[in-house]
């Protein structure tokens, strides 16, 4: 058991994290400073909520990238209503993005189930299909102006200090909703049948049909969790900017999937944990937090982005053969 706990990818990541904020800090003191520390779970809120998605998507043996453009498609409408109707109810607002992202979710899923296309093309192509009918209809156009209460609640906080300066700063509302969504996540694939069902598709897909599992529906549960998970994060993403910018989000499918498979998600599916993808993510925030504070050109964002990704895929497969190796006595 303890051997198990040690050589899991969460303990690395821990540690990676631990000598990653040394270094960072003594780079820049400032990284290290209450404040700045909200800031970055506050602004990667966004991320965080996508990459639990898209774990479980992983774990079943699958794999979206699809998920941007259902964010911009549920954000958009959502957008379009409040600003047309002057909606002011914050809830109201954050209930229209959810079906909206469940339904082109399952529509994900019916398409991956029945043509049995690798999942990757499958959402590649919807990927354009969606963001490319959005912006033939609203032909580009940002939405800003939200009501007022909108602009209240992106600065509601649970917990609020008060700097040297006398300004305010505090936990987000927003890092809350991304942690509880976590805990959620954990409580779904550890103890509801649904989630065992899931680990046992992505471990087995064979296996998993020779033992009755209908395989549809938990295709259904994974994508429609993405999808739901992407209107929620649209709306996030929406309320965290106060407007809507139809280009903002497609194009950041790396940053969730690096987070995501950085996080223990094995690309063969099967494997990962809600803990080790918060973990991932804090990884990414914090090396673009880092190289912000630094000063760094954009274009290394893109050049280190790159490397994780291939640096986690790489790391993901290894510890896949060692576990194999381990299993049969090797």
């Amino acid at each position: 058991m303890l051997g198990r706990i040690v050589r899991s990818t969460e303990v690395y990541l821990v540690g990676v994290l631990l000598v990653l904020s040394v270094v960072l800090f003594l780079l820049n003191p400032k990284f290290a400073t209450l404040e700045n520390i909200f800031d970055v779970l506050r602004n990667n809120s966004f991320l965080g909520i996508v990459a639990l998605g898209e774990l479980v998507v992983l774990i079943s043996g699958g794999i979206d990238v699809s998920f941007t453009a259902i964010a911009t498609v549920a954000q958009y409408v959502m957008g379009v209503l409040i600003t047309r109707y002057a909606i002011e109810s914050v809830f109201l607002a954050f209930l229209i993005p959810i079906p909206i992202g469940i339904a082109l979710g399952a529509f994900n899923a019916f398409l991956v189930n029945r043509t049995r296309v690798h999942p990757v093309i499958i959402t590649i192509s919807n990927l354009n299909v969606f963001y490319g009918l959005l912006m033939v209809i609203s032909k580009g156009k940002w939405i800003y102006g939200f009501p007022a209460p909108f602009r209240d609640f992106a600065r509601l906080k649970v917990l609020t200090l008060v700097s040297e300066k006398g300004v305010d700063y505090g936990l987000s509302i927003f890092t809350v909703v991304w942690f509880l969504i976590a805990v959620v996540t954990w409580l779904v694939l550890r103890y509801l049948p649904i989630g065992r069902k899931v680990y046992a598709l992505g471990g087995n897909s064979e296996a998993a049909r020779r033992a009755g599992f209908d395989i549809f529906r938990i295709q259904l549960f994974v994508y429609c969790y993405i999808g739901f998970l992407s209107g929620l994060a649209g709306f996030v993403h929406a309320e965290l900017n106060q407007m809507i910018q139809p280009n903002a989000i497609v194009g950041r499918e790396l940053d969730v999937l690096a987070a995501a498979i950085l996080g223990g998600a094995s690309v063969f599916g099967g494997a990962g944990s809600p803990l080790g993808v918060v973990l991932g993510v804090l990884f990414i925030a914090f090396i673009k937090n880092g190289l912000i504070l630094m000063k760094a050109s954009a274009y290394w964002h893109q050049v280190i982005m790159g490397f994780i990704i291939v640096l986690a895929a790489t790391l993901s497969a290894y510890q896949q053969n060692l576990e194999r190796k381990r299993r049969k006595g090797v």
